[in-house]
């Protein structure tokens, strides 16, 4: 049963009993004011809390089936998402968070991308460090931990929407952007001769996998509507570009609002898991 038919229910199995809210707390141990909010249908009651009270009121509780089948729902929905598990109440509070947490690392990422890409061009086009060692390693390794996050809410996404793809594009992503990153760190030590091959081969690797990654992306219409369309197709084109080699700095223009309309995608995945939320509970039992 949902509110406000329960409340409603309550309401009248209560005056049929001839007892008023206060009389019904004393044998449910519950606040007053829960009661009046479930009553008046403000709130969707832990079914713990219902049992308690259709108990006092010698109701039959075989009869509350509905309501406890639409909160089994809900968290199966839940322990069907990646790393629900370790959320002990089966809230979503802990995916809302990982996604807000994602899409805010993202736009930190997308930041530090304008900064790591002056750094690259003063290192490679001119030979010169703008930043120094330290501050570049810094850049670098804060790079590397934005990255991660914002594609780990990918991971989170794929496992939500079952777009397996994106899961495992993400997971190569990461894999992909620790290796250029630790590259980059250590050619800092040693003479880098081999720098431009290592250019060509990161142009061919990530235009392959940006075309997979844009095609994943894509796949979320459903549920997301043009946004993902758009970021994969600023995806795929930026791969495009990359796999030319020559053109590949025009692929790096294009990931510019591929990575805004990702950075979007996170965050209505996040508000996606609130309205799927049953009411708020009353927080007394």
């Amino acid at each position: 049963m949902k509110q406000p038919e329960l409340g409603r229910k309550i309401t009248e199995l209560r005056k049929g009993k001839g007892l008023t809210q206060e009389e019904l707390v004393d044998r449910c141990n519950i606040s007053v004011r829960t009661l009046q909010r479930i009553e008046a249908g403000e709130v969707t009651p832990r079914s713990y809390t219902v049992k308690t009270i259709l108990a006092a009121l010698d109701y039959d509780l075989s009869k509350i089936s509905d309501n406890d089948a639409d909160r089994k729902s809900f968290s199966e929905w839940l322990k069907d998402t990646f790393l629900i598990d370790i959320d002990p109440d089966r809230s979503g509070t802990f995916l809302i968070k990982q996604l807000n947490t994602a899409w805010l690392l993202g736009l930190v990422y997308f930041i530090l991308g304008f900064l790591e890409a002056a750094a690259e061009y003063f290192r490679y086009k001119e030979d010169r460090m703008i930043f120094g060692i330290t501050v570049y390693i810094i850049i670098k390794v804060a790079v590397f931990i934005s990255f991660f996050y914002f594609q780990r809410g990918f991971i989170l996404v794929g496992h939500m929407f079952r777009n397996y793809l994106l899961k495992i594009m993400s997971y190569v992503l990461i894999f992909g952007v620790f290796l250029i990153i630790s590259y980059d760190i250590a050619s800092l030590f040693y003479d880098s001769i081999e720098r431009e091959f290592i250019l060509g081969a990161q142009a061919l690797t990530f235009g392959g996998i940006g075309i997979l990654y844009g095609i994943s992306l894509i796949k979320l219409h459903r549920s997301f509507g043009n946004v993902p369309v758009a970021a994969g197709i600023f995806e795929i084109a930026a791969s495009c570009f990359f796999l030319t080699i020559i053109l590949s700095f025009i692929g790096h223009i294009m990931l510019i609002p591929a990575e805004l309309l990702e950075i979007v995608i996170l965050y209505k995945a996040a508000e996606i898991i609130k309205s799927k939320q049953p009411a708020n509970e009353a927080m007394t039992p």
